[in-house]
């Protein structure tokens, strides 16, 4: 783990850089091999030979100079007509010190190496004043013979060439992979968009399979699951119907039965409490009902959230609670409002049956919304605060519901969820997370 985990820190972490990564090094390591081979042997042997003739065609003429010292002008005007190399002789010359900067490529090192083998005598190599020639500066006996070098003579000019086409052809075949990769990416960034979307209740329809025969595939099985989920919900939303009309019927006769029996005062409290747990009934079937009929045909629209939070305190309020609201002005979701405001009533409902003061407020996030329920009651303790999200969970008041499952479940179809925490005003938060 010590050596791999620098190395995962480096690595790209999407599928597209990934694969231009796959790519690209054993393209770059296979274009180093093939010009390092270049560079090795072909142009290495090249660069000596050149050097080599240069340095013999200048030691051949110091040699000249030396045996033919009355001959200077005639052996001089020869290295120009059978060498084109200028020489010319500086009588009492010193040589310079010593400047030279190491060149790109093997050449200097090559001449410098041939001209010591050669000559046997000092020299200097000046490779920065003229960019046509090279300054070689022999000390003779009593003079400096200077030669300007033509540095085409010292190395070959493939080089450039073989150079452009390493280049050129890594960068042709980059941008090819680059472009074809890109292409079957896209493919499967709009299968996960359209699996995000569908995920959080905003039904795009059917997504067109492209790319790869792979990508193809795994589009075609989204939208078989996609077209299997929207029948399931479809068949739900009509049994739940069904059996609403099936309870509704029995709970009316009893609320008649319990309606129509004759006051007997030793009997007052048990009707009083049986048409209680009737009413009860009615709105756990109903309130079901409706959730799941919301969510199965509401789509997702652009909802303004302090607009939303507004009119479920106003109806909080209309209940007799007392519901402070503090929200960020124009901060807008994309929700499906019936079932948003559903939650928000189930979390309100929830804390001013239990406290005297509510708090609604609003967090922004980078990439989602924190919508926070806090009252000032007695709160849940902690190992229970998972478990009364479960249907028909006993609260801490003793009573049953759905409340805080259909608020859970709409959270969570929306892409988001709902937590409980302590509240700063010493009772329960409830945490409602929205993606943006």
């Amino acid at each position: 783990m010590r050596l791999t985990a620098p190395i995962k820190t480096l690595l790209p972490r999407g599928l597209l850089g990934r694969s231009l990564l796959i790519v690209l090094v054993p393209l770059v390591i296979l274009q180093a091999v093939a010009f390092t081979f270049f560079y090795g042997s072909h142009l290495d042997i090249v660069s000596r030979r050149l050097s080599s003739s240069i340095a013999g065609e200048v030691a051949q003429t110091i040699e000249l100079l030396d045996r033919f010292p009355d001959q200077q002008d005639w052996i001089l005007r020869t290295a120009w007509l059978r060498f084109e190399i200028p020489m010319r002789l500086v009588p009492g010359g010193t040589l310079p010190p010593d400047t030279h900067v190491n060149q790109f490529g093997p050449m200097d090192d090559d001449l410098a190496a041939a001209l010591a083998s050669k000559l046997r005598r000092p020299y200097r190599m000046d490779w920065t004043t003229d960019p046509r020639n090279v300054l070689i500066r022999v000390q003779l006996d009593d003079a400096v013979l200077e030669v300007e070098a033509p540095r085409k003579r010292l190395y070959a000019t493939s080089i450039y060439l073989f150079v452009l086409w390493i280049a050129g052809t890594a960068v042709l075949l980059f941008g090819v992979a680059a472009l074809f990769l890109r292409i079957q990416v896209r493919a499967i960034e709009r299968l996960a968009a359209a699996a995000e979307a569908f995920g959080m209740g905003r039904d795009r329809g059917p997504i067109k399979p492209e790319g790869a025969i792979e990508v193809r595939q795994a589009a075609t099985a989204f939208n078989r699951m996609q077209e299997r989920i929207t029948r399931f919900m479809a068949q739900r939303t009509e049994m739940l119907a069904g059996v609403s009309h099936d309870l509704r019927t029995p709970l009316t006769r009893l609320r008649l039965a319990l309606a129509v029996l004759p006051p007997r005062p030793e009997l007052a409290q048990d009707v009083a409490d049986m048409t209680a747990d009737v009413e009860e009934m009615e709105r756990m079937v109903g309130g079901y009902l409706s959730f799941a009929r919301g969510e199965g045909s509401e789509q997702a629209q652009a909802v303004d959230l302090g607009t939303l939070l507004g009119d479920v305190a106003s109806a909080a309020r209309r209940a007799g609670a007392n519901v402070e609201v503090q929200v960020p002005a124009s901060l807008t979701l994309n929700l499906r409002p019936d079932a948003a405001r559903r939650a928000l009533t189930n979390l309100v409902d929830n804390a001013r049956r239990h406290a005297r003061h509510v708090l609604l407020s609003v967090e922004p996030q980078e990439r989602s919304v924190q919508v926070m329920v806090d009252d000032d009651g007695p709160g849940i303790p902690w190992d229970r605060r998972e478990s009364v999200f479960r249907p028909f969970e006993s609260g801490p008041d003793g009573g049953t519901g759905l409340g805080l499952t259909i608020a859970r479940d709409i959270a969570r179809a929306h892409g988001g969820d709902i937590v409980l925490e302590g509240s700063p005003l010493g009772g329960l938060r409830a945490r409602m997370r929205l993606p943006v």
